[in-house]
This record gives structure tokens, sequence and C-alpha cells, in this order.
């Protein structure tokens, strides 16, 4: 058993709120570069530049990469073996969050109930999902999530009938319906099955997939890569002004679900799609 006390879990995820959001992971990094390479829009490739030019910029003077600071999601993997030490985990994620988001001057975005919205003044609480896991470590993954492109997101509740082309549909039809308004080039996650939260959780989770990497699952990365291409004929384009980049990644998730149902969710992500991974 391996003690981890909540101080630790604290200034992790203060670090990882202020990091993410003004350093871009290396897989978007490349998915910028292969994407500006293989633009044939003058527009779109120049929006592609100027992008790139305002991540550039965000890193050096530490100004966000999106004035939406999203709400923080975290996927929190616990070994089994951790035994955690002076106080609550959930409360010590929330006190990293509401440091990493006061301290690091971003914007907070969280408001208390969905109703009254009155803000909490410190982007707290979280979305947290944890899994118990084999090990003495503890995983952390941190996804800001900002809801220009979160509220272009879809969940279908498809019958079995429906099959792979009602699937196919289902995507296409969630990107159509999104246009500019995810902030183009954007990131899919999928997820398939399970029951109606479920399939919105895996998702989710997929968007956290590095961008280039494929299912392990054959027919599912035919899939990713046969949407891929479909959504970047729909000439979309960077910022909705045309081009083909549409989408830098498709990344879909699948599980058991009932012999009555197929659940579909699309979480559609914007051009930076945030993530971020520690281990404690």
């Amino acid at each position: 058993m391996r003690d981890i006390n909540v101080d630790k879990i604290t200034e992790t995820v203060k670090e990882m709120c202020i990091n993410v959001n003004h350093f871009l992971s290396d897989d978007m990094k490349n998915a910028y570069k292969n994407a500006y390479d293989n633009e044939t829009s003058d527009i779109g490739k120049k929006i592609l530049g100027q992008l790139q030019e305002n991540l550039e910029i965000s890193g050096e003077e530490m100004i966000p990469i999106c004035q939406d600071t999203g709400m923080a999601v975290l996927f929190v993997n616990v070994g089994q073996e951790v035994h955690i030490t002076g106080g609550n985990i959930t409360d010590a994620i929330n006190e990293g969050v509401r440091q990493g988001y006061v301290e690091g001057y971003l914007r907070k975005s969280v408001v208390s109930d969905p109703i009254i919205r009155k803000n909490t003044n410190d982007n707290t609480p979280a979305i947290i999902h944890y899994d118990i896991v084999e090990g003495d470590k503890i995983e952390i993954t941190l996804a800001p999530k900002g809801f220009g492109s979160e509220n272009m997101s879809k969940i279908y509740m498809l019958k079995p009938a429906d099959g792979i082309e009602g699937v196919k549909e289902a995507i296409l039809s969630a990107v159509k319906d999104a246009g500019p308004n995810a902030c183009p080039p954007m990131v899919l996650g999928v997820g398939i099955g399970g029951t109606f939260e479920k399939c919105a959780l895996l998702a989710k989770k997929a968007l956290t997939r590095k961008v280039g990497e494929h299912s392990q699952t054959e027919y599912v990365k035919e899939l990713e890569i046969e949407m891929l291409e479909k959504i970047n004929q729909l000439n979309i384009g960077p910022a909705g002004l045309g081009g083909k980049n549409t989408a830098f990644a498709v990344n879909i998730e699948t599980y058991a679900t009932h012999i009555a149902g197929m659940p579909v969710a699309v979480n559609i992500c914007c051009h930076v799609n945030r993530h971020i991974k520690s281990e404690i």
C-alpha cells in the first residue's frame, strides 16, 4: 500500500490546469502541421497559419490559447494499492482546479446552478470521472471543455436495425449541424454502445486519445478513417470558411449494449482539443 497525500493531488491538478490552457499538446501540434501542409484552400491555409501563430504567442507570453478556458473535466484512475491521506480526493481535485484557475488568471466559466446561474468565481466544481485500477499510482487526465463546441454535441438513441450506416449518418449529421460553431478544425469523440449516459462518457473520453492514434479494433479503426475522410469532404474547413480540413480526427470508443438499442454520442471539440496527463 502506498500513501499519497491530498496536497500532492491538489498541486498536480493546479499545474495541469495552467499548463493545458497555455501549451498545446504535441499530438495537436503535429495535427496542425499536417493540416497546414495539405490544405488546398488559400483562406483555409491562412487561417491555419494564424491559429498556429496564436498558439505560439500563447506559450511564449502565457496567454490562454482560447478565451474560453473551459469547464475542467478529469478522468482519474486510482490504483487499488493507493491510500489517500490528509483529506478527500474530490475536494483535493477541486482545490487544484480552484488554485489553477484563480492563480493562473484563467476565465472562470462555471455557475453553481443551471437555472440561477451565479458564477462560482473559481471554475469549480469540476467534472470528475473515477476508475479503480491495478497498481499504486494515480493517473489524472485533464481535458478542459469549452462550450462553443460542447453545445454542438449530440446523442442519438438509434435502433439496432440502423446498423453501422445509421452510425455514420449520425456522425455526419452532428458535424453538419455544428458547421462553423464548433470552431473547426474539430476533433470528434464518438461513443457507441452502453446506455444513454455511457455512450456520452465514451465520447468524452475518446477526445483525450492522441490525434493520429486509432482504435485497436479493426472495424472501428476503419470507421474512424472513413468518417474523417467524409467529414473533410464537407468543405466546412478552418473557421467554417471552406477547405479540406474540417476535422483533425475522429476517435471512436465502443462498449457492450442492450439487444434493443444502439446509443451513439458525438462529442465535438474545437481546434485546440486541450488534454494533458499526469501520474502521481
